[in-house]
């Protein structure tokens, strides 16, 4: 958490920050960003151009340069026309000017992540952010069945591990791997080598349905998510299996197996997954 749906939910929420300039930018934690941390390299004083997103990474484009953020599991970024409360946990703030007669004449830009496993990293373009997104797999909202069965390779792994690799299908992790796998009715712990090739191409559309549903939903709001405007997400109450560990299965109605593999929490239905 948050995985691509969330970071596309907050993307689209932001979107207002298109055409506007970034007046000041105050560093509250250094520790944060990876890259230069000067004031210009934060964007100050460029117009945003820009919101690109890949996988989970969200990419902030300005006239001279671009801010990379990485959610983590409990970071935000939100925007507002009232400056954030006094709070340690909020580490970068920005001062903006944002266009059309709608708009404050100032807003503010915060990123904030209690648990730090996020971050800000600085970059002088989109080719270096290119560079960097090279490394990733395809990204999931669009990976189809070919694709997807590239990816994996036939490798010896469990495809749920699989799934959770980012240089293999950017996007995906806990959540949505265990929604998906579900849909497609595939066991977690099958390996990508005893996929055959019509389970690729159900797997990678069950995969493109939960996080279109999800993203339609804003998100799934578990703890800590929000979107750019602060708003919670609730696709939570539409997981089919997630979280659901002991409970009746929404198709059959038995137990669901909660287990541990890759070393995260793992559900699914042992009579309608195989």
């Amino acid at each position: 958490m948050p995985e691509l749906p969330e970071v596309e939910s907050t993307r689209r929420s932001l979107l207002p920050l298109l055409g506007g300039r970034v007046v000041s930018v105050e560093l509250r934690r250094a520790d944060i960003v990876q890259g230069p941390r000067s004031p210009s390299a934060l964007l100050a004083g460029s117009l945003i151009l820009a919101l690109h997103r890949r996988g989970k990474q969200l990419a902030i484009e300005g006239e001279h340069g671009v801010v990379l953020v990485h959610l983590g599991m409990t970071g935000q970024l939100e925007l507002s026309a009232t400056p954030p409360a006094p709070d340690r946990h909020t580490h970068a703030v920005w001062s903006l000017v944002l266009p059309g007669p709608r708009a404050s004449p100032r807003q503010t830009l915060w990123f904030r992540d209690p648990r730090r496993f996020g971050g800000l990293w600085t970059f002088g373009s989109m080719v270096e952010v290119h560079m960097r997104w090279s490394k990733l797999g395809p990204d999931a909202l669009t990976i189809s069945g070919p694709e997807l069965a590239e990816a994996l390779d036939g490798g010896s792994r469990a495809i749920k591990a699989a799934l959770l690799d980012q240089a293999t299908l950017a996007g995906v992790g806990n959540i949505y791997a265990d929604e998906a796998l579900f849909r497609a009715g595939i066991r977690p712990g099958k390996t990508a080598a005893r996929l055959a090739r019509e389970q690729s191409e159900r797997l990678a559309a069950a995969i493109r349905e939960v996080l279109s549903e999800s993203i339609q939903s804003g998100g799934s709001t578990l703890r800590d998510y929000r979107d750019g405007t602060g708003k919670a997400g609730d696709f939570q109450s539409r997981h089919r299996v997630y979280g659901r560990g002991g409970e009746p299965c929404t198709a059959c109605g038995t137990k669901l197996t909660q287990t541990t593999l890759a070393q995260r929490t793992t559900v699914y239905c042992r009579r309608c997954q195989h």
